[in-house]
């Protein structure tokens, strides 16, 4: 069964880390691009990260830039997003997903769901004093 499985999140005060986990089953990442998006209350779906395979490349919203990571363990089968200096604005459920998207088509592909053909569930990230 293919399966994500993201993990991580929490309750932080303003200004704080967390480090979101997506791990995969059934099937290897790196065949994939993987993208993280958040969905807080009352608003839609938004892209906030991605990674392509093979080459690598990345992608950040705006919103997030400066403040965000993603990165991507091979061996582990896993994409991270490391958050810091959060904000009460990033509260949000975060969700990832994996496409296989064609890297020459990212730069205008990866923040649209309908480009990713796995999601996780979504781990809640809380950002409050």
């Amino acid at each position: 069964q293919l399966q994500l499985v993201e993990s991580g999140g929490g309750l932080v005060q303003p200004g704080g880390s967390l480090r979101l986990s997506c791990a995969a089953s059934g099937f290897t990442l790196d065949y994939y691009a993987i993208g993280w998006f958040r969905q807080a209350p009352g608003k839609e779906r938004e892209g906030v990260s991605c990674i392509s395979s093979p080459d690598g490349s990345i992608y950040y919203a705006d919103s997030v830039k400066g403040r965000v990571t993603i990165s991507r363990d091979r061996a582990g089968n896993t994409v991270y997003l490391q958050m810091n200096s959060l904000k009460p604005e990033d509260t949000a459920v975060y969700f990832c997903a994996a496409g296989a998207i064609p890297w020459h088509t990212l730069s205008s592909n990866w923040m649209a769901e309908r480009s990713y053909d796995y999601w996780g569930q979504g781990t809640q990230v809380t950002v409050s004093s």
